[in-house]
């Protein structure tokens, strides 16, 4: 006997299989499949990079090809549109940005030890009493790890770059992602619907409709998700560094476009950028309390923005998505697996909440939870 419960968005909801010996075979099934997925990021994770960032690209695309498809062009020719499209566009913004913010990120470095001393000096030019004096104490601590941390950020940049300029590993890594990711985007994106057709006929027909309703409600959490958050990390990235560097604050660029990366972790990005941006303004402008005021401003104001109407409107209410389960999932799989962890952090923990929530639904219409007794 099949048992239904309400669907997440008000529409039919997926049929649920009572039978304990069926679930409990689903189980294993997918326990096991997650346990070689698991095993193969492991063992595979350097190989498989390029080829994850691939489908996670062609996945991200493939709106937009089925909207040139939609102006009269044929899948391919849509397909070859796009990714010529997204590299000329990465490559451009690269060319143009990564001078300029590594030379920021080595002023930053190298002037970290100053803006600790100048707000050392104006705590301790503002406060009294007890606190002033513990602050004053601990301050001259803060500063000397302040400048170990200076030197490892301004070496990091040399490091990184030396890394790939003269390691071999490191050199195919990288030349993988840059080459091999277009390459396989556009295969998928070219073979996107047969694809999904063929894995939508591999499903065993009793339980089609199940698993086709869960995979729709996947792709609604990661979508809503993905796509819709970076295109708000995009727009506040880019209004934080424009707005920081039209207010003259130091590192304005560096500070804004990390604020918008870190966006892609709810609250991160403005936490981060808000106190750096305010922090940097404050010892570079003090006693001229505005400047510090209006970084502050720019801030909220992107908050205010974010909140109200990009959130809404690009990403959605009910993605499925706790920004602590979300959190932990991004830490958690980039510590695990690096790069390619992270990439795939968002769309695994948006499959665990789905399938999770599917349990919960169908624990509730079983006989353990109900007793033997109608729903």
């Amino acid at each position: 006997m099949n048992t239904t419960t309400s669907g997440p968005t008000g529409g039919p909801p997926p049929q649920i299989t009572s039978n304990p010996l069926t679930l409990r075979r689903q189980l294993l099934f997918w326990c096991g499949a997650l346990i070689v997925l698991i095993g193969l990021l492991w063992l595979l994770g350097d190989v498989l990079m390029p080829f994850v960032a691939g489908m996670v690209l062609a996945y991200l695309l493939d709106p937009l090809v089925r909207a040139v498809q939609r102006l009269g062009f044929n899948r391919a020719l849509a397909s070859v549109l796009v990714v010529l499209i997204f590299v000329v566009v990465i490559v451009t913004a690269l060319v143009l940005l990564l001078p300029i913010l590594a030379d920021q990120l080595a002023g930053l470095a190298a002037r970290i030890p100053e803006y600790v001393e100048r707000l050392r000096q104006l705590i301790n030019e503002q406060s009294q009493g007890w606190l002033g004096q513990y602050i004053n104490e601990k301050l001259p601590e803060a500063q000397k790890s302040a400048g170990t941390v200076a030197a490892a950020a301004a070496g990091w940049a040399g490091t990184v770059l030396g890394s790939i300029l003269s390691g071999g590993r490191a050199l195919v890594s990288v030349l993988s992602l840059v080459i091999i990711t277009p390459i396989v985007a556009f295969y998928l994106l070219l073979d996107w619907p047969r694809m999904l057709q063929t894995i939508d006929s591999c499903i065993p027909v009793p339980h089609r409709e199940t698993v086709r309703g869960l995979a729709r409600e996947m792709d609604r959490a990661i979508a809503g998700f993905v796509r819709g958050q970076a295109i708000v990390c995009t727009i506040l990235g880019t209004f934080y560094a424009i707005a920081l560097m039209a207010i003259g604050v130091n590192f304005g660029l560096l500070i804004g476009i990390t604020a918008g990366l870190l966006g892609f972790a709810p609250y991160v990005g403005t936490i981060s950028g808000f106190l750096l941006a305010v922090g940097v303004a404050t010892a570079q402008f003090w006693p001229d309390w505005t400047m510090p005021a209006l970084a502050a401003g720019i801030f909220l104001i992107g908050q205010f923005v974010e909140g109200n109407i990009l959130q809404p409107q690009l990403v959605g209410k009910e993605i499925g998505l706790h920004p602590v389960w979300l959190m932990f999932s991004l830490i958690a799989f980039a510590y695990l697996f690096g790069f390619v962890g992270l990439l795939v952090a968002v769309p695994v923990a948006a499959a665990i909440g789905v399938l999770v929530r599917f349990l919960v639904r169908q624990y509730l219409a079983s006989p353990y939870y109900t007793g033997g007794q109608p729903g």
